[in-house]
């Protein structure tokens, strides 16, 4: 584990212990990303609000969740992703919720999920999909949370960056993996990593999605050759002044 992220592993696991364990009513039904992927026949795009980040510092504090939301489905996003993590992401669950009742697309709570308990907030503030990220949790960790998020009927995004994190999440036989293309340890950012990861552990029965350093039609191009179905976009669409024409461009037939 990379010494931000255990940083931040340490920071969350003081914030899960002061949650109370909560009764929660399971009244709703989480909207599938796999279903949409489906018939899918363009790349699908997962816009990111992201307020912050360890690596980039603010990227737009004071973005409207709401009107970047609604920006983001007019361009035609498939999944909106919401960063919830405070201290280092300056996120809130409220942004979370915010986006939920704004949209109809799923949304993905993006956050350092540890504990059950998270998984119980993210299902109250409307997630339909959660990410679990394999360099934070061993594999005894993440198979409980992965039934768990299940059994809510939420999705999971498992996230590697190497091949020994994608040879742990494969056995998982998970429906969706993300490939981060940033590198935790140095922060660099290379798209050739999903190239080279799909190359050996590519199949037709997982869906791989390329998770940052996507900027340009070119690079959904590039992913898209390698065998990525989507993609994650955040600060290229954050700082965007157009953020639904970069969609629409990266939006490249399959």
């Amino acid at each position: 584990m990379s010494a931000i992220l255990e940083e931040i592993i340490s920071h969350k696991r003081i914030e899960v212990e002061a949650m109370s364990t909560q009764e929660v009513v399971r009244s709703r039904r989480p909207v599938s990303f796999v279903k949409r992927l489906e018939n899918a026949t363009t790349m699908s795009i997962i816009g990111e609000v992201k307020r912050a980040s360890p690596s980039k510092g603010d990227i737009n504090i004071g973005i409207d969740p709401k009107a970047q939301a609604e920006k983001y489905v007019k361009g035609g996003v498939d999944v909106i992703s919401v960063l919830t993590d405070r201290n280092y992401f300056k996120g809130s669950l409220r942004d979370l919720e915010t986006v939920k009742c704004t949209v109809d697309v799923p949304v993905l709570n993006k956050d350092f999920i540890i504990d059950e308990r998270q998984i119980d907030r993210a299902y109250l503030y409307g997630a339909d999909i959660i990410l679990l990220i394999v360099a934070a949790l061993d594999d005894e960790t993440i198979a409980r949370l992965y039934d768990y998020a299940g059994s809510y009927g939420m999705e999971c995004i498992v996230e590697v960056h190497t091949k020994a994190e994608m040879e742990r999440a494969l056995k998982l036989e998970p429906e969706l993996i993300g490939i981060n293309n940033r590198d935790l340890k140095t922060f660099e950012v290379d798209i050739a990593n999903t190239e080279q990861l799909l190359s050996e552990y590519g199949n037709a029965d997982t869906i791989f999605i390329s998770e940052s350093g996507i900027r340009t039609e070119e690079d959904a191009e590039r992913m898209q050759a390698a065998g990525a179905r989507a993609l994650l976009v955040g600060e290229t669409l954050m700082r965007a002044e157009d953020p639904e024409q970069v969609i629409e461009s990266l939006k490249v037939a399959l």
